[in-house]
């Protein structure tokens, strides 16, 4: 496939179309847009559907999935503030302080980032660097490698890329085929070998292979995830789109190990 950063573009709002189950051109209207979320095999593996409030944004508007029981309180709540403040504190908390009611909190917020092309190329590693596929993954399922590959998601791994210092692994990114035309690129380095280049060689070399092979390479960090924000853009991507999604509050608990306090 012949891609242009027009046509990434159109492909990830084509896929957060299905996952929000609205249309892509939604996400460039300027007007707010409200869809029921409905479950889709050709949603993102790891999405966990349908939603009770999911906002994603492009940075025109907001699109709202969410419950038919929701509805009201977040189109409320998106009307009420500017685009880029509904996705911070302090306007947050407006829409927390109505979720936790029926027992919902904000649990998962994270920046979207795709190849621009104009940018993205192959670049220079230190140490010597190896294709690897799923077959090369069975014994790299260990906490040091758990950003690059997903132990509970396996069988969706299916590229990467090490770093290798002599027969040691000290850096690997990897991609998981979570949706049918896009692949999420997560990498890791031993933190021996950081601050060297290897993260965005391995980061740009795994983006090229993936593009080469027709899909779409994206990278997910949290706002506060200086360090990854940096790696995306220095490996050769850019901002794209950002997500909010709200958990029932026992899940929530259960992430903070607190469980017991949810009665």
């Amino acid at each position: 496939m012949n891609f242009t950063n027009e046509k990434i573009l159109q492909i990830a709002m084509e896929q957060s179309a299905v996952d929000a189950n609205c249309r892509a051109e939604d996400f460039l209207r300027t007007e707010n847009v409200v869809a029921r979320s409905v479950t889709n095999p050709q949603a993102r593996k790891y999405l966990s559907l349908p939603f009770d409030c999911h906002l994603i944004s492009y940075g025109n508007n907001i699109v709202a999935s969410v419950s038919e029981k929701h509805r009201d309180v977040v189109t409320d709540y998106i009307d009420r503030f500017p685009v880029e403040h509904c996705f911070e504190t302090p306007n947050l908390h407006v829409l927390n302080d109505e979720l936790q009611k029926e027992n919902l909190r904000i649990c998962f917020m994270a920046e979207y980032f795709l190849p621009d092309l104009r940018a993205l190329r192959p670049l220079d590693c230190p140490y010597q660097t190896k294709r690897l596929h799923p077959a090369d993954f069975s014994v790299l399922y260990i906490p040091q490698w758990s950003n690059a590959l997903c132990e509970k998601r396996r069988e969706l791994d299916v590229l990467g890329v090490g770093a290798y210092d002599g027969d040691t692994l000290i850096g690997l990114a990897a991609c998981s085929a979570d949706c049918d035309g896009m692949w999420q690129i997560g990498v890791d380095v031993l933190p021996s070998y950081r601050r060297q280049g290897i993260a965005s060689a391995l980061t740009s070399r795994l983006a090229l292979e993936i593009l080469e092979r027709g899909k779409v390479p994206f990278y997910c960090a949290a706002w506060s995830n200086v360090k990854s924000v940096r790696n995306a853009i220095k490996s050769g991507f850019h901002p794209a789109w950002v997500e909010m999604t709200a958990k029932p509050a026992a899940f929530v608990a259960e992430m903070n190990g607190k469980s017991r306090m949810i009665q």
